[in-house]
């Protein structure tokens, strides 16, 4: 699927659709109304008939929220967003706040009064978010009622958009490597292991892995959205849209798997009564539990059972993975070539390097989709960190700046996440000193050995320290964990300054990405993904340790790199990986693309 570069919203969007809001809710006796930016399953991408947020005010970020009372409006935003939020949201119609510092309970707080009553949608919100939001409102006297169908949806009316219904399909074992009924025995044990007798399964990337299925209805990741109740001998019943489900799936699922319809899920929890039930309160609705408890199951409040396997791959996903990685190569080789050659010449705007990196994706005949609509973004647009080129904000690279391309591909052994600044004409050396730094930060969470239980919390450190050392930092985490042909961000682990709990494993997939944006000026990061792995022995160490392997193979601008900066292990790690960039990538590649990768990964 093409990436376009149409705007999708703009900020008439808060103006026009909150008095249909309020509407509905005053016809629903309601005071104010909870907007997340979360769907039914607390998806990140959405599928246009759940981007509630973006039609209520504008803001089309990844993460977000708002809050709409009969006089006055908020919308919330982390440190990605402070930049686009401004330029999609009318400030008139909605206040503009930090997601994280306080974020809608300190604003629950500050704007409600005693005796007014908010809606919310209980299959939008987890009960962990709502415990945090009825402690904020009852501080106040206010009270939080769950209402069905909420108000915004009411507004919203017949132009909303109708759910997706793309084909559910086999994921096949070459690539999934672990049959079904494995995973569903595993997963099952670990169910039993925890006192519950069934788990309730919502998120769209447990049931694509744990049934080896993909399917189309979230934008750019091949996850089908359905549910499923997985009992703990390992047998399961799946919810799924009838007009999604394809000829063969039945027989791919297996006898011990029953197809069912969404409209048959209320009475399946039902039949649960009498059991004990787990259910992840961070990532199923409140919805559930609460159909959970009137049907009188015994809730088991614990993590989706799927999400830790999920996440640590197994050697033929590592395998498919790696090779996914290798293919993409080339394409960032071709379009970083074209970068250095006729960008250099003629430099492109971002709607036309967007559009060249996917044909060279597309040239590998591999592609199935974008992991993510490609970051492109010229000078001052690299510093807000997820900017998209739309027709209207659209810049050309002038020589003397900087382009940033945060790009990633969908193929059916793997998903790909890359970024890449490059200067287009000669840098300044402000801008060279500053992206050395960052990749100081790069290379030290690359070659960090770390022992077995160390999560990505502590490490984050490592990526900000150079950049800390003077006086500078980045407003967004370190590292995501990433599926293999699944979603582009996944949990449960991530390296970041917040809090993680989730130790770090072999077979983990995350992404090393520090920054630096200047904003009016220029953006800087540089992205890897790489995996958790068993480490060689240290001589003389004690104790087993782990490190990571670098998937990602593409060329590092060296025209930005301040070489006296480095060590000099920093510059033998350097020289390493641009060796191996060029012994994996260089025999895939045109003889006149090899050429040019042989001068920019030839030792510093």
């Amino acid at each position: 699927m093409r990436q376009t570069f149409n705007e999708t919203t703009d900020r008439s969007f808060g103006p026009r659709h909150v008095p249909l809001i309020r509407q509905a809710m005053a016809e629903q006796g309601l005071d104010g109304f909870l907007v997340p930016h979360e769907d039914e399953h607390q998806n990140e991408y959405l599928p246009a008939a759940n981007d509630r947020l973006a039609w209520a005010t504008g803001f089309t970020g990844s993460a977000g929220a708002a809050v709409i009372l009969k006089d006055r409006a908020a919308v919330f935003v982390d440190g990605r967003y402070t930049l686009q939020v401004r330029d999609q949201v009318d400030a008139a119609t909605f206040e503009i706040r930090d997601l994280v510092e306080g974020g809608v309970p300190a604003y629950l707080e500050a704007a409600t009064a005693k005796g007014q009553v908010l809606g919310y949608d209980p299959r939008l919100h987890s009960p962990d978010a709502l415990d945090r939001l009825r402690a904020a409102a009852a501080k106040t006297g206010a009270q939080l009622k769950p209402v069905d169908p909420n108000p915004l949806d009411l507004a919203w009316g017949a132009a909303r958009p109708g759910q997706p219904q793309a084909p559910v399909v086999a994921h096949p074992l070459q690539f999934a490597g672990d049959d079904s009924a494995t995973k569903r025995a595993r997963v099952g044990g670990d169910v039993k292991a925890k006192g519950a007798d069934a788990a309730v399964i919502t998120a769209p990337a447990s049931i694509a892995w744990l049934f080896n299925v993909r399917g189309g209805d979230v934008i750019r990741s091949p996850l089908p959205l359905g549910q499923a109740i997985l009992n703990s001998d390992g047998t399961a019943r799946l919810f799924l849209d009838p007009a999604k489900v394809t000829e063969d799936l039945p027989a791919w699922l297996g006898n011990q798997v029953t197809l069912e319809t969404p409209d048959d899920l209320p009475q399946a929890l039902a039949d649960l009564a009498g059991k004990k039930v787990l259910v992840d309160p961070g990532q199923s609705s409140a919805w559930y539990f609460e159909a959970l408890k009137a049907a009188g199951a015994g809730i088991v409040r614990g993590d989706d059972p799927c999400a830790l396997p999920r996440a640590c791959k197994s050697k033929v996903e590592i395998a498919g993975t790696t090779e996914a990685h290798a293919r993409d190569g080339v394409a960032l080789a071709n379009f970083l070539h074209w970068l250095a050659t006729e960008g250099q010449v003629n430099p492109p705007d971002e709607i036309e390097a967007v559009t060249k990196l996917e044909g060279f994706r597309e040239a590998t005949g591999a592609l199935k989709d974008l992991s993510f609509d490609t970051i492109a973004g010229a000078a001052s647009n690299g510093a807000i960190v997820h900017y998209r080129p739309t027709e209207r904000l659209n810049k050309r690279t002038d020589h003397g700046a900087l382009l940033l391309v945060d790009s990633g591909a969908q193929y059916l052994d793997g998903t790909t996440d890359v970024t890449r600044t490059v200067a287009i004409g000669a840098p300044s050396r402000e801008m060279a000193e500053r992206f050395t730094l960052v990749l100081k930060g790069h290379l030290a969470l690359a070659a960090i050995r770390f022992p077995p239980g160390t999560t990505g919390s502590a490490l984050d450190v490592l990526a900000r320290a150079p950049l800390w050392a003077q006086g500078l930092d980045y407003d967004h985490g370190t590292g995501h964990g990433v599926g293999v042909y699944l979603g582009v961000h996944e949990g449960p682990q991530r390296i970041s300054k917040l809090p993680n709990f989730v130790a770090l494993q072999p077979g983990m997939i995350l992404s090393n990405e520090p920054g630096y944006y200047k904003e009016g000026a220029y953006g800087i990061r540089i992205e890897n993904l790489q995996y958790v792995t068993e480490a060689a022995p240290i001589p003389g160490g004690e104790r087993p340790m782990l490190g990571f392997e670098t998937l990602t193979l593409a060329p590092i601008d060296r025209r930005l790199i301040v070489v006296d900066m480095l060590t000099p292990a920093e510059r033998a790690q350097m020289d390493a990986y641009h060796a191996r960039v060029l012994a994996v990538v260089g025999p895939r590649v045109e003889p006149v693309v090899r050429a040019w990768l042989e001068e920019v990964c030839a030792p510093l």
